[in-house]
């Protein structure tokens, strides 16, 4: 009821009223305002047993919010609309009521009980956050700088859309139904449940969909309004048919297709209708079938139980323009081509093909090629290519190169060997299997102007008129167009980094915002809205009339309204460090690290250093990296050991790990909170050798809980007292360079790859048989192993970034959350080792601090710029003797190194102050151990 809600805000928002507790045998506290009552009271008149005790809430509710509500036991069912419509009413508003009570708590609170913030432990700000790479990142119910939309369908993890993620979006004329291609079929949206609450087992907050059974990968989508039909192509190179009014039922039980043939031999790429009702499939190297209008209509017409004999007609009445070309003598280079566009000109009944560099143009009724013509508009002679002189020619040459130059000795031939492979690799890690040609087309559609417009990897705009002539060309955006979409007067745009842009038909900008975290794949018009959706499977829809004066009206009033759609959600997290020295821990070791410690927390993030060191291992550490692996039995025993203490499989599970030579990270959540965490990404910076080997480095987890990202990063710096500013390098190094994604063509390339790394491999250990390598073989083949590793950084780095801007910011300032832990190696600066262990004994710990070269550096703002640690009060943790606690476990060697707090756990969160309450209430405390 709005005007209960808006009396109970108008209540709270009044001169001061007093909260009474309402305190029944068997049911929830509840709250009333007292508006008579001046007199202030205290809601907290519970008895507690310490002053650490967590304050009765104010709406003390008898369930947690992240608990299944059991409160409004919504069960859909299929016999009745009034009782489907009631239980949504209802499931909805318990819904609200609980955002909203856990809101009013908050506010409450905030104004009350400050105690509880001062129990947060003192810490110490670095100088220069908040400003360039470190600036934070945008977080609001209302997002300030993007017009507001309609969360159809909240960001999913990706772990729950392994198989099934939606990959293609398309609108039907009336706007009733939207439609989804799946990797696993199609799945059917009804636009009137666009405001009603989801279906059980979907994710929170997605509109009710229909769901096909399962079929081969879905790659396009065309719908037939006149016939009420969707056709599909799929991966295995069939095409579906589904009829509308038989898809939207019964949720729960899959709906099936009415048709479906085998179209081509390989994958389905493209579908369009024509002018005259044909329907016409692109597929790979140049095909292209056209499927008759009147066989179609004939299929159609036919009862369900002679479907099959409709899907055998359908078959036989193919016609192959390829073919159809090729035997009137035609040859041209759109005819080899991958048709990943199909596009009906229906004013001037035309077919437009593209493929990615170049376009034919069809006539629609006579189904002849008439025009082919590439990206720059120049038109392609269509001429019998029938000289074959350069083909005999290249024989030629290859039959007169056969002979191979012995006059080489064989340490020059496998030194040439060796150049070649690892030149090989380098090309191969940065091109991919094949070249990538930034101008090719990525979209392309025709607006009501009659124009045709396409978009490009590099950005390129470019407009062409119905005979194929390019006319204009304009770009606003330096990133990849991934698709276009048109509605009345307006073009939408989206690209490769989410970013939407809103042009009018003369390419003028009009609006520009961040629509997703990923990729905007694919659009769609519905019913008011564009209909965005993301490569991680969100689907946003947006106003048709954005950008326009009622953004900023409807922002305020979701704005003033924000606590009937947030909600708060409470965890702990434990970041624990260790530099293990090759060693391994005992039980009770592990038991006294982690295991009390662990007791009542949600994440706990393990960063290790040292696991597995030695020239021989970081070699073949850097080769394997060079093919996608990583990891090695010391790790795996590490991972073990802590799972066991953790009771790995009852209390806590595992989300994911990664090693990078010596150093190790894993993170491990509690099984009740282990459905709210996904989308994990794991990633590996090296910075030793050159930033090439993983002797120093950091290795990172990326995971989403509760829709907000956390990173932690496992770190290892430069050792040495006096080398600080190597440490600030390694530092800014890993902050620019960790990237969490990699792009698709790394996955050609480490398979590209393996012969030439075996072929190194080999080479390699010839010349190590023969000493032909200067020095220590196996310092030789380290720094070869270097050399391959820092080419395939090099390519990563190059392929994940070479088309962001200057300003572009790296992917750790993206999360809402990050946290440095490890051996960070800042030494004490300015003291002997006889004072520095005085001090320690006499745990004067706030003279020790002046002198750490961390602190000093953050101060300078050279360094972990704005992280926050907690003051510290515990003896510093290097270096030790093994199985010496205490004080006469300090390094009293020869070398007497120094002690310092070298181990360090260090944090950022999105507070734009320091005097801001961290909304994730750290930090929890810093914990080191040592054995």
């Amino acid at each position: 009821n709005n005007h209960a809600v808006d009396d109970l805000f108008s209540s709270f928002n009044s001169s001061p009223a007093s909260p009474q507790l309402n305190h029944g045998n068997n049911s929830p506290n509840l709250i009333s305002f007292d508006d008579d009552d001046d007199v202030e009271h205290d809601y907290d008149n519970t008895p507690t047993t310490s002053s650490n005790s967590k304050p009765l809430m104010v709406f003390d509710r008898f369930y947690d919010s992240s608990s299944d509500d059991g409160l409004y036991n919504y069960t859909p069912t299929t016999g009745g609309g009034d009782n489907i419509n009631m239980n949504s009413v209802v499931h909805a508003a318990g819904n609200r009521l609980d955002y909203m009570m856990q809101y009013l708590d908050r506010k409450l609170l905030d104004g009350k009980d400050n105690e509880v913030n001062k129990q947060a432990l003192p810490e110490f700000i670095g100088r220069g956050g908040g400003r360039g790479m470190f600036r934070l990142p945008v977080k609001a119910a209302v997002h300030p700088n993007r017009p507001p939309s309609l969360e159809f369908r909240p960001h999913p993890l990706r772990e729950t859309q392994i198989g099934c993620f939606v990959r293609v979006l398309e609108g039907t004329g009336d706007g009733r139904l939207l439609w989804g291609g799946t990797e696993c079929g199609v799945r059917v949206w009804d636009m009137k449940d666009m405001y009603s609450a989801r279906v059980d087992g979907e994710e929170e907050g997605e509109v009710a969909f229909c769901e096909s059974v399962r079929t081969s990968p879905t790659l396009c989508l065309v719908v037939d309004d006149g016939n009420e039909v969707v056709w599909s192509g799929h991966k295995d190179g069939r095409i579906r048919c589904w009829k509308m009014d038989q898809c939207c039922g019964d949720y729960d039980v899959p709906f099936k297709q009415y048709l479906s043939w085998q179209a081509h031999r390989g994958p389905v790429l493209s579908l369009v209708i024509s002018s005259y009702g044909d329907l016409w499939s692109g597929s790979e190297g140049g095909a292209i079938t056209v499927w008759p209008w009147e066989t179609l209509e004939k299929a159609l017409l036919l009862p369900r139980e002679e479907k099959h004999l409709a899907s055998r007609d359908i078959a036989k009445s193919y016609i192959d323009l390829k073919n159809q070309v090729t035997a009137n003598g035609i040859s041209c280079s759109i005819l080899s081509a991958d048709v990943k566009y199909l596009l009906s000109d229906r004013s001037a009944a035309k077919v437009w093909s593209a493929g990615p560099l170049a376009f034919a143009l069809w006539d629609a009724y006579t189904r002849e090629l008439l025009k082919v013509f590439n990206i720059d508009g120049l038109t392609e002679n269509l001429t019998v290519m029938q000289d074959l002189t350069a083909e005999e020619e290249a024989k030629m040459k290859f039959a007169s190169n056969t002979k191979k130059d012995n006059s080489m000795s064989f340490f020059q031939r496998s030194r040439n060997a060796i150049m070649g492979a690892a030149d090989a690799v380098l090309r191969v890690a940065a091109k991919g299997a094949y070249g990538d040609d930034s101008r090719k087309i990525e979209a392309l559609i025709i607006t009501t102007d009659g124009t045709i417009w396409t978009g490009s990897a590099s950005g390129l705009i470019v407009k062409w008129d119905a005979n194929g002539n390019r006319f204009q060309d304009f770009q606003h955006h330096p990133y990849a167009i991934r698709c276009l979409c048109t509605f009345g007067l307006r073009v939408w745009v989206g690209y490769a980094n989410g970013t939407l842009q809103v042009l009018d038909l003369d390419g003028n900008l009009l609006g520009e915002w961040v629509a997703h975290g990923s990729p905007i794949i694919d659009m769609a018009v519905g019913p008011g809205y564009i209909f965005t959706l993301a490569n991680d499977g969100g689907i946003r829809g947006w106003s048709i009339l954005t950008p326009g004066p009622l953004d900023k009206i409807l922002c305020s009033e979701l704005s003033d309204k924000e606590l009937l759609y947030t909600r708060l959600e409470n965890f702990k997290i434990l970041a624990g460090t260790w530099n293990v020295a090759q060693g391994r821990a005992t039980h009770d070791s592990l038991v006294s690290w982690l295991g009390s410690a662990a007791k009542d927390v949600d994440i706990i993030a393990v960063g290790l250093q040292e696991v597995e060191m030695g020239a021989g291992f970081l070699a073949m550490s850097a080769a394997r990296e060079t093919v996608g692996l990583e990891g090695s039995s010391a790790g795996q025993w590490w991972l073990d050991m802590i799972g066991t203490n953790l009771d790995e499989g009852s209390s806590f599970h595992r989300v994911g790990s990664r090693q990078l030579a010596g150093m190790l990270i894993g993170v491990w959540v509690r099984y009740n909170i282990r459905g709210h965490v996904g989308d994990i990404d794991v990633a590996a910076v090296p910075c030793g050798f050159g930033n090439a080997i993983g002797n120093k480095g950091a290795v990172g987890l990326r995971m989403r809980i509760y829709g907000r990202l956390i990173c932690f990063v496992n770190c290892h710096f430069a050792a040495h007292l006096e080398a600080v500013n190597r440490r600030n390098a390694d530092f800014d190094h890993v902050y620019k360079t960790m990237s969490f994604s990699r792009h698709p063509n790394l996955v050609n390339a480490s398979s590209g790859m393996l012969p030439y790394l075996f072929l190194s491999c080999f080479l390699a250990t010839s010349s190590y048989s023969f000493w032909i390598l200067s020095g220590s073989p196996l310092v030789s083949a380290l720094l070869f192993a270097a050399a391959v590793s820092s080419a395939i950084q090099t390519a990563r780095l190059e392929t994940a970034m070479g088309s962001l801007s200057v300003s572009e910011l790296p992917e750790l300032s993206e999360a809402d959350m990050v946290v440095f832990l490890g051996d960070f190696n800042y030494r004490l600066d300015d003291i002997s080792y006889d004072e520095a262990r005085d001090f320690i004994s006499q745990r004067s710990f706030d003279w020790l601090r002046e002198k750490d070269q961390l602190h000093i550096e953050m101060k300078a703002g050279t360094v972990f710029q704005g992280m926050r640690e907690a003051v510290i009060t515990f003896p510093p943790t290097y270096k030790f003797e093994r199985h010496q606690p205490g004080l006469a476990g300090y390094d009293s060697g020869e070398k007497k190194r120094i002690p310092a707090w070298c181990d360090r756990v260090l944090y950022r969160d999105n507070r734009p102050d320091s005097s801001d309450i961290c909304s994730l209430n750290c930090p929890i405390r810093s914990m080191h151990g040592c054995d």
